[in-house]
């Protein structure tokens, strides 16, 4: 049997194929463009393969109730193309097999509890720092959800008192997104990250921010793991600089031994978002256990 996965971000769509021992044996990559183009690709990719099911990780926020009529129709997104479309539906349609819907970075945080970093672990916080921020929380192999999908992203933690940036959030202002994602970074400085690799006070800053929100995720969450993944976090620097960060803010507070074992970068190479999306379409189409690892 073969099944599909699309991990389908803001910016781009990776859509696989994979097989029953969860291999993957196919892979492509295209722009995010209007839903009729984008969704055109994903079905011209999958057209040489016959699907079992399909697992999808889909940028939000978008209604994961599956008792509500509008189940996989993506809600107030700043990417207005998508705005009220419903890719379930749209799937659904056009492939006439189960399709599974959850968050990008649920699926991701999925890929990593079970095949990547957090493979050793009953419990992982996965955070995406990119164009946006989100979360995703898996504890004993089930991803928290609750009345809605959970927005991670758009926590308040204090600014910075030599920090004149209002914040680039659309909806919050100077949210955790709007103050530290990759959009933020661009509209605070005028350039990329990667363009801003050697001045390490953007770092610091962005550090500032980052480990604020993981002392609040710790606190409440406690998982045993918290792995940071998305474009922004290619800056390596920030790994050390948020573990001192976060070290510093819990002051020994709660028991966390080491770090750098704790404060992690993702070990699926960037694939952990379309492997996800593959454990989702295995396991609800009863192939895949997600609660053994």
């Amino acid at each position: 049997m073969l099944y599909g996965a699309i991990e389908a971000g803001g910016t781009k769509f990776v859509c696989a194929v994979g097989n029953e021992k969860g291999e993957i044996i196919s892979r492509t990559v295209f722009p995010t463009q209007d839903p009729e183009t984008t969704l055109g690709n994903v079905y011209s990719y999958f057209s040489d393969y016959t699907l079992t099911s399909i697992g999808v990780g889909c940028f939000g926020p978008i209604e994961l109730n599956k008792n509500k009529e509008n189940f996989g129709r993506i809600l107030n997104t700043p990417k207005l193309l998508w705005k009220n479309f419903n890719i379930y539906q749209a799937l659904s349609c056009h492939f006439s097999v189960p399709v599974f819907v959850d968050t990008d970075v649920n699926a991701a945080a999925l890929g990593e509890f079970h095949t990547g970093a957090a493979q050793d672990s009953d419990s992982c916080l996965y955070i995406t720092v990119g164009t946006g921020i989100g979360a995703g929380f898996v504890q004993n192999g089930k991803v928290s959800k609750g009345l809605f999908n959970t927005e991670m992203g758009h926590i308040y933690v204090p600014v910075h008192p030599e920090d004149p940036f209002e914040g680039g959030c659309q909806d919050h202002g100077n949210c955790l997104e709007g103050m530290a994602s990759g959009s933020a970074i661009l509209t605070r400085y005028g350039k990329k990250g990667y363009e801003l690799e050697e001045v390490k006070a953007v770092w610091e800053l962005e550090a500032y921010y980052l480990a604020q929100a993981i002392v609040n995720y710790s606190l409440i969450l406690a998982p045993e793991k918290i792995i940071l993944g998305g474009g922004v976090m290619k800056q390596t620097i920030l790994y050390t600089l948020i573990r001192e960060k976060a070290a510093k803010l819990l002051n020994h507070y709660v028991q966390i031994d080491d770090f750098e074992q704790y404060i992690v970068p993702p070990q699926l190479n960037d694939n952990q978002g379309v492997i996800g999306s593959l454990l989702l379409a295995k396991r609800d189409m009863g192939t895949g256990t997600l609660s053994q690892k």
